[in-house]
């Protein structure tokens, strides 16, 4: 139990790598039931500011690290009675004190058996396989660990990452309309965003596509390029937010996101520019988080520009050199698209129906790893954080 005379106590974390992401994995059972409380703890935990802005952070104090894809942090479960592991994520940002609770993250998921795995809700037995339901965007996917006779794996490679680590394969059930309830949610599969073709799409996340050219790039960019052109970045946030505004994304209550809450968004919808593909993939991408440019592309952000590249019409079908035909029957259709950090390699389960795209699941293969099991002192924690985690018995 933690000593209550201790001058801070120490918190349980799980620092991992799913993807090109970084964050914690916490267990729901360690935090106090009050969200403000758990809203701080996590704040200490990442080194943001506990109120406000704080522009120029770098997060000495914590163990986020500067953008948006090393500032997440996972919850976790699993209820009695219940085979699926359930998770949260929270969003945070170097320099803001609000915490984004609405979205998944495609690539930091893949951490998740691994931790599962370590807990005990995942058994070799079972060839690695576990549910994981996201209470985010209320959308499950199924992931499977590459497994060797019951022996995890170090043999996958990906994109962005250095190096040989197990491989995770994520596959996303029914993942259209993840915020808006359809496939193309303005009702259009192109639209004029203040004289720009745009694909307005959500599959796994909503996403706004514009031609690279369009906006006078050449798709072939790194993203610190993109990063330090002022003109570029302004005319793409301000596409994003009208694109958020023709989707009709909203907020957790319900209510609809205002053009300057679009404007300030960490993570919807996100942004990407297209270009023909260049290294023998079927399409090459810059994506945004939308704030920043990605140094690779997040793995939901790449399931929905592939299913943009299947539906005739879209912006991106439109760029690719030999386009997949779609049957009647569900068929499985391979799409690589290019990116700074190499190619992400998808798999789109598809068909037509009556002349409609209906698309009925997305698959990605990532690569995991644990970098740290351990605790973290809280050194700032409030009187009232305090007395919650003594009383839990969740710190040490």
């Amino acid at each position: 139990m933690p000593d209550p005379s201790a001058p801070f106590l120490e918190f349980p974390v799980c620092h991992a790598r799913g993807g090109t992401s970084t964050g914690l994995i916490l267990a729901r059972e360690t935090l106090p039931p009050d969200q403000a409380l758990v809203e701080e703890l996590l704040r200490h935990l990442m080194g943001v500011p506990l109120a406000g802005e704080w522009p120029g952070n770098n997060q000495i104090t914590g163990l986020g690290r500067g953008g948006p894809t090393s500032n997440k942090v996972f919850i976790v479960e699993r209820r009695p009675g219940e085979a699926r592991m359930i998770s949260t994520l929270a969003q945070l940002a170097a320099g803001k004190s609000a915490i984004d609770w609405s979205v998944n993250c495609g690539n930091m998921s893949a951490a998740l058996p691994l931790y599962a795995l370590q807990r005990g809700w995942l058994q070799p037995e079972d060839d690695g396989r576990i549910e994981i339901y996201n209470s985010n965007t209320q959308t499950r996917m199924f992931a499977r660990l590459g497994l060797s006779h019951g022996q995890l794996q170090s043999d996958t490679r990906i994109p962005g990452v250095n190096g040989l680590f197990p491989g995770v394969d994520l596959f996303l059930d029914n993942p259209v309309g993840a915020k808006t309830g359809a496939l193309f949610p303005s009702g259009q599969r192109v639209d004029l965003l203040d004289g720009i073709a745009a694909t307005c799409i959500d599959v796994a996340v909503p996403m706004v596509i514009v031609r690279a050219q369009d906006l006078g790039q050449s798709g072939t960019e790194t993203p610190a390029q993109l990063e330090a052109d002022p003109g570029f970045k302004a005319r793409l946030l301000e596409l994003m937010v009208l694109g958020g505004l023709r989707m009709g994304l909203r907020k957790p209550d319900g209510s609809l996101l205002s053009a300057e809450e679009l404007r300030r968004s960490e993570t919807i919808p996100k942004i990407c520019i297209v270009s023909p593909a260049r290294e023998g993939g079927d399409i090459a991408t810059r994506y945004f988080t939308p704030q920043n440019a990605h140094p690779s592309l997040a793995v939901s952000g790449g399931c929905c520009l592939a299913a943009a590249c299947l539906a005739e019409g879209t912006v991106a079908h439109e760029l690719l050199k030999a386009a997949p035909q779609i049957g009647e029957k569900q068929g499985e259709y391979p799409l690589a698209i290019e990116n700074p950090a190499g190619v992400l390699e998808t798999l789109i389960s598809a068909r037509r129906v009556a002349g409609e795209l209906l698309i009925d699941g997305a698959a990605y293969r990532r690569s995991a790893q644990i970098l740290l099991r351990g605790h973290t002192p809280l050194y700032n924690a409030s009187p009232a954080l305090h007395a919650a985690l003594l009383e839990l018995g969740s710190a040490a």
